[in-house]
């Protein structure tokens, strides 16, 4: 591929700031045809990567979003009634597969144990897809790839991959972006000039390194673009980041008053001169 064609397939791509080269090992894996494993916090990128690469790869995407009722039926397809007539209809798994699409199942902890077992032979050398209700078993064209993805903070005895599934994927771990991609991001994303997206990662960096709130997850890149769209609307920074930051980080009036006192540490300077304008 020619870089005039590079540039076609990633003029219309989401918009995403490479990190640590997950870009070039998610191109080798597709050229592969070796499943990917996502693992990071809430909002840090996993999801806009995926949709960035499909795009770059001028491949179609097949997003679930996995739940605890999700069922191997609701992946792979039913029977369903209608008109005095029994019609199959695929899942979203079926229909990647049939396509050549990139199949991508978000948070997949989520899902039950016994559906994750449906891509054991989607996930290995043979690349199939075995329809028991149907007794087709469809084999995965060269362009299917199959991605998944889950925070390994909410990773419990409960809630974990089985060896069996995660060792057939390469795997790929996200963090949060440092400083100056996250600037970037935030810059982009949400339409803000470098100094306020520089004071806003400033916070996001300061509310991460405290460690003495029971804090279930910290604040993410989105919770940050978020933040910054809201201000680039016009509302005032400190509440902006009182609804985007500190109240959907917590409920607890004791945790937010400490945030929200970190909020005016950070970025008090800032919020008193845009106020005073």
């Amino acid at each position: 591929m020619d870089h005039s064609e590079l540039l076609k397939m990633t003029m219309g791509a989401p918009f995403y700031a490479e990190q640590a080269g997950e870009v070039a090992l998610f191109e080798h894996a597709f050229r592969q045809r070796l499943p990917l494993l996502i693992k990071g916090p809430t909002g840090c990128g996993k999801t806009r990567f995926v949709e960035h690469m499909a795009a770059r790869l001028g491949r179609p995407l097949i997003t679930v979003s996995c739940h605890d009722d999700l069922s191997a039926a609701d992946l792979v397809g039913r029977h369903l009634i209608g008109a005095g007539n029994t019609v199959w209809a695929d899942g979203p798994l079926t229909r990647a597969v049939r396509s050549g699409a990139i199949c991508y199942l978000d948070e997949v902890v989520e899902a039950r144990k016994d559906t994750t077992v449906v891509l054991h032979p989607l996930a290995d050398d043979r690349r199939v897809l075995p329809i028991e209700r149907t007794g087709e078993q469809l084999v995965a064209p060269p362009e299917f790839m199959l991605v998944i993805s889950y925070n390994p903070g909410y990773q419990n005895l409960l809630k974990s991959l089985k060896p069996s599934t995660r060792q057939r994927f390469v795997a790929l771990t996200f963090g949060y972006p440092n400083a100056a991609v996250e600037q970037s991001i935030v810059m982009t994303e949400a339409g803000i000039d470098t100094a306020l997206a520089a004071r806003l990662v400033q916070l996001a960096q300061a509310l991460r390194r405290l460690t003495d709130h029971d804090l279930e997850e910290t604040v993410s890149t989105r919770l940050l673009v978020m933040a910054a769209r809201l201000v680039a609307a016009g509302l005032p920074l400190r509440d902006a980041c009182r609804a985007a930051i500190v109240d959907a980080l917590t409920d607890d009036a004791e945790t937010a008053a400490a945030l929200a006192d970190v909020v005016d540490a950070v970025l008090g300077d800032i919020a008193r001169h845009a106020a005073a304008r």
